[in-house]
């Protein structure tokens, strides 16, 4: 059987993953010089291994449409003689057959995908293509820094970062995620400047170290030192309160989102009341100064007196499943909030439980 063949068979198998699963009993069909492998061998249990998974795979997703490399493993707990025979002590080993051999070089480089890619673009001449996904976090220069940090309108978090500064690569993953958290929001942005690049701008607000990250809120564009922690929590607690707002991780809305506390006690009241009429009237005028998110709460009054009060679970139901489906995420918040007012009418009295 050539080893064509056998890279196609196996990679049938394994659908979930453009890594290839290397053994005993094909290691040397297909690491025999027809084409160039980057071989990691690792141990399930291994932190380090597991750290590089997700890395590794981006890596085997770049070279998805060259015929000429091969990215594979092998499980070193299970093919010990393999490890045996290239002499590996440690985990996860990487090691580079270079076309033509059939002994490995070993890698020693950076372990991030960008990494690995560049070494082995440079070491077979492929020209394995990373696909990274839009950024959430928008990128500033000083062609826009100003007219987007320093926009009245807007509260702006900003991260000066250097390219080569490991914390500001270690913290690149987590401020991704809390530019996804908060990008459907307009007036609330997730931002960062390459302050080695752009020198003005970090000389300009007193960048000396890496990264820096600075708050410009809407009344103080001169910026504020943000000094809290920096886990994906930590961010979205401090821009949820400076902000006023009330997401949660991924971009959702927490429970309470769109809910004000005097006309939850509205909606209780109206739920017990025998003149419904009378507290929608009531809600008419407390609400009268707030939120356009108040108006749903007299819709939905005139709604329980016009339908009764099954109309409350009834609406709740199908907010819920329109929420499951595909939609924009301005919807989504519509219809999240919502949902969160119907839990204001939820009362005991007619049967019905807190959402």
């Amino acid at each position: 059987m050539s080893a064509q063949i056998v890279l196609l068979s196996l990679i049938s198998v394994a659908l979930s993953s453009n890594v290839l699963d290397l053994t005993a009993s094909n290691f040397d069909e297909v690491v025999n010089g027809d084409k160039s492998v980057f071989v990691e061998f690792f141990a399930p249990w291994c932190g380090h291994c597991k750290a590089l998974a997700p890395e590794y795979e981006i890596v085997a997703d770049a070279y998805v449409k060259e015929s000429n490399v091969v990215i594979a493993k092998v499980d070193c707990t299970v093919e010990k003689d393999l490890a045996s025979r290239f002499g590996v002590t440690g985990y996860p080993t990487l090691k580079f057959f270079k076309k033509g051999k059939t002994e490995p070089d070993a890698y020693n480089s950076g372990r991030t995908a960008d990494d690995i890619v560049s070494f082995i673009n440079r070491e077979s001449g492929a020209r394995g293509f990373i696909k990274k996904p839009a950024s959430a976090v928008v990128q500033l220069d000083k062609s826009n820094f100003d007219s987007i940090a320093l926009d009245s309108t807007k509260d702006v978090l900003v991260e000066f970062y250097a390219p080569w500064c490991g914390h500001c690569k270690k913290l690149t993953p987590v401020y991704e995620e809390v530019g996804k958290t908060f990008k459907s929001d307009r007036s609330c942005v997730v931002a960062k400047v390459d302050a080695d690049s752009e020198k003005e701008l970090g000389g300009r607000f007193g960048v000396s170290g890496f990264p820096t990250i600075k708050f410009f809120p809407k009344d103080n564009k001169d910026g504020e030192a943000y000094n809290g922690g920096r886990s994906q929590e930590d961010f979205i607690t401090y821009l949820n309160a400076r902000c006023g707002l009330k997401r949660v991780a991924g971009g959702g809305l927490t429970d309470d989102a769109g809910r004000v506390e005097a006309l939850d006690a509205l909606a209780a009241k109206f739920m017990s009341a025998e003149d419904k009429s009378a507290v929608m009237e009531e809600t008419v005028a407390a609400s009268a100064d707030l939120a356009k998110e108040a108006q749903y709460y007299h819709k939905v009054m005139k709604k329980v007196i016009e339908k009764g009060s099954d109309f409350i679970d009834t609406e709740t139901s199908r907010l819920s499943r329109m929420l499951e489906g595909s939609m924009s995420d301005e919807k989504k918040d519509q219809f999240t909030v919502r949902k969160n007012i119907l839990g204001a009418f939820a009362s005991s009295s007619d049967g019905h439980t807190e959402l």
